[in-house]
């Protein structure tokens, strides 16, 4: 059975503070050309994507330099709901009975029902520790979110400084050590604890990252 990760990309789709804005226009029409064509205007991190080593890594690889099959993934759930706004994923939240052959942990935070809110951009995300306990195990990551790093808020909150990471540290760990990250996942509710995932992106040359469609395989 085939899950659908994915959110629609659409005009207007939420995207990460100061990255590009998604715009899917019509470009030709049934009643004025006789077809029908979209122009598509978005980011390489755009709506559910894969990031590659490059995109924070000013020496990781790309999409192309590596095969289509390493965004295939044997995939572990870690529901986490329901998490807080903002909450920090620590350590203790990894799974003490990873399977070895597990090479994509996907975190359910809940987050993805926030999706084409400002309340998005409050996710949880991954602590430090926990980013360095997934290299540690040989896992990238998937998450119902922005990225395992926090977002910058819409507006201001009552959380002292201090209180969250600053910087990327989620992102250099994970992608300083080759670990893929796919983010903005969705419809986790429910899956199994273990299963399969497809995660192809767009073969953007040379890219540091694609818009992907998510899928997931249930067994």
């Amino acid at each position: 059975m085939y899950r659908d990760l994915s959110h629609p990309l659409r005009t207007g789709a939420p995207t990460y503070p100061g990255d590009p804005d998604v715009s899917v226009e019509p470009a030709a029409t049934h009643e004025a050309d006789g077809y029908s064509v979209h122009s598509v205007e978005l980011g390489s991190h755009a709506g559910t994507h894969v990031d590659a080593p490059r995109h924070t890594e000013p020496d990781g690889a790309t999409l192309d330099d590596g095969g289509v099959g390493e965004w295939v993934f044997d995939a572990r759930l870690l529901d986490l709901t329901p998490c807080e706004a903002r909450e920090g994923i620590e350590p203790a939240a990894f799974p003490d009975d990873l399977d070895p052959e597990i090479d994509l942990l996907v975190v359910r935070t809940g987050w993805a029902n926030a999706w084409g809110t400002d309340a998005y951009r409050d996710h949880p995300f991954l602590t430090p520790a926990f980013a360095e306990r997934c290299v540690d195990a040989g896992v990238g990551v998937g998450i119902d979110a922005f990225g395992p790093d926090p977002t910058a808020p819409a507006e201001p909150t009552d959380h002292e400084p201090g209180d969250e990471p600053t910087g990327f540290p989620a992102h250099h760990a994970l992608l300083g050590a080759d670990r893929p990250i796919v983010e903005n996942l969705r419809n986790l509710a429910g899956l199994p604890d273990r299963f399969t995932v497809y995660a192809f992106p767009l073969p953007l040359a040379e890219g540091d990252g694609a818009p992907a469609r998510v899928v997931a395989e249930t067994r």
